[in-house]
């Protein structure tokens, strides 16, 4: 079983943030830094944990206006995948922006993982951005106020 919270400590940031490196940028020969950018520090990080403590998967939600949020950096451990912690992981956070008053989330998905989030009500609204000259993205959006 897992649980999700927030990171809170400066050591659970470092495995947060180490996690998202390890799957989103490592794979790729990404440097350790790049898992970061400058909305970090102001917005809401959510993060799963094992019934032992350890964090096995991540994703991170930014406000662009008072009724828009972006939701990035998603990863759930290989391991871990497919026991509904991403799904958990996005509830939260979609949660989390509904008490805020936000209206519509946005985010760029890996092509392949556009279906977990059209299965979750999102829907696409165009092509995104080429990461690294190799990984294709599509961006999808959800509006929380229907």
């Amino acid at each position: 079983m897992f649980s999700i919270t927030s990171p809170q400590s400066k050591t659970e940031f470092e495995h947060y943030y180490d996690l998202r490196w390890r799957i989103l940028r490592a794979p790729w020969q990404q440097p350790r830094g790049s898992e970061r950018d400058r909305h970090d520090e102001n917005a809401i990080h959510a993060m799963a944990l094992s019934d032992e403590g350890q964090i096995i998967g991540v994703a991170r939600l930014h406000l662009i206006n008072k009724t828009a949020a972006q939701i990035r950096y998603m990863a759930v451990e290989d391991r871990w995948q497919g026991r509904g912690i991403g799904d958990a992981l996005l509830r939260e956070l979609e949660e989390k922006a509904r008490a805020l008053g936000i209206q519509l989330i946005k985010l760029n998905a890996r092509e392949n993982r556009v279906g977990f989030y059209t299965k979750r009500g999102y829907q696409i609204t165009g092509p995104g951005h080429l990461l690294y000259g190799e990984i294709e993205h599509l961006k999808l959006e959800k509006r929380l106020d229907n």
